[in-house]
């Protein structure tokens, strides 16, 4: 096994604590793992959640463990019993696979202090959804004069080879190609017309990331110039001083909720309970909405102001109207076969 530097220190806190309390087993011992996202979610969380939680518990011993959704349902499949995850976080597709997988449970509503505030489409029982994610059109305004309003501008010829997109595994890159489809006769289950759509993008294409945080990373090099974008990835690169910005595109920006699960046979049921009670008040969730972050809120005490306010929507029942919602549950009976064709097909 590869010992990382995040695997050493996590290991070194359990087997202080076993020392301090030799009665404590292993998994008893270990710190709170929560698999967060890798790249601007990291460092959010890294920022604002897990100081609010150390606060909350006395300063209790957590480990942030970034990967992707894919990885964290392989993690804890390998070891249901015991497993080495204690927190999730999921975009809407990976969720559903995570609870038809039994792999989470029920989240203790009753219990919590922040539930009953969050949006209904946020009250997820088996995991509520502390903040939503917006796609929308990423575009350099040095390079690109006249800003896009249109996924239809991707495909405009001053753009040859500098157009970069995600490929399907992640949430992004999927929910892009389910809208490309929609706009030449196609839906949730039928992506074919995107598919076709993408081949006569193929010579503006200048890369196909991994990951929206990939993506990211062109743009701060200078290897695109336009692509579908993360609202608050792109915030965080403005934040830096990467010449980047973000519109919504006349046919809606996509948004998807991210929820937070408890790991089933977690060692640690209180501390996550905890650590989401955390993510979902109104204090960590104004904080995340501050610059640099501009992550969008699901609790309804918070009032949108400053730059998610002026760029996506004033307040939460507008987030209802403008936004696009798509159904993951079609989505997830064909995703698979649609990565395997994507990663056959679409190749720069």
């Amino acid at each position: 096994m590869l010992l990382t530097r995040r695997t050493l220190m996590q290991t070194a806190l359990t087997l202080g604590a076993m020392h301090a309390f030799p009665g404590l087993t292993w998994a008893q011992a270990r710190p709170l793992v929560f698999a967060t996202f890798t790249g601007s979610w990291e460092e959010a969380h890294k920022a604002v959640l897990v100081p609010a939680f150390r606060k909350a518990t006395g300063n209790a011993d957590m480990v942030l463990d970034p990967m992707l959704s894919v990885d964290q349902i392989a993690k804890v499949n390998a070891a249901k019993n015991n497993p080495p995850i204690d927190v999730m976080l999921h975009d809407p597709g990976p969720a559903l696979q995570a609870i038809a997988q039994d792999l989470v449970e029920p989240y203790p509503v009753e219990k919590s202090a922040y539930y009953r505030d969050l949006i209904p489409a946020a009250q997820v029982p088996m995991g509520p959804a502390p903040f939503f994610q917006v796609v929308g059109i990423t575009y350099n305004p040095e390079t690109v004069k006249t800003p896009p309003t249109s996924w239809a501008d991707l495909w405009k010829p001053e753009f040859k080879g500098r157009v970069g997109i995600t490929n399907l595994n992640s949430t992004l890159g999927t929910g892009f190609m389910v809208e490309l489809a929609k706009m030449h006769g196609g839906s949730e289950t039928n992506i074919d017309p995107a598919f076709k759509a993408l081949e006569a993008l193929r010579p503006s294409l200048a890369a196909v990331a991994a990951n929206p945080g990939q993506l990211a990373t062109l743009f701060q090099q200078g290897q695109i110039d336009i692509s579908p974008g993360n609202f608050n990835a792109i915030q965080i690169l403005k934040a830096r001083g990467v010449p980047v910005e973000f519109v919504i595109p006349k046919e809606g920006a996509i948004a998807f909720k991210t929820t937070i699960h408890i790991v089933k046979n977690s060692p640690n049921k209180e501390l996550a309970f905890k650590l989401i009670e955390a993510a979902l008040s109104p204090e960590v969730q104004a904080q995340l909405m501050d610059e640099p972050f501009l992550i969008v809120p699901t609790n309804t005490k918070v009032a949108i102001k400053g730059e998610l306010a002026k760029t996506l929507a004033k307040d939460h029942a507008e987030i209802a109207k403008k936004f696009v919602f798509q159904d993951w549950a079609k989505i997830n009976e064909q995703r698979s076969a649609w990565i395997e064709r994507f990663n056959r097909e679409i190749r720069v």
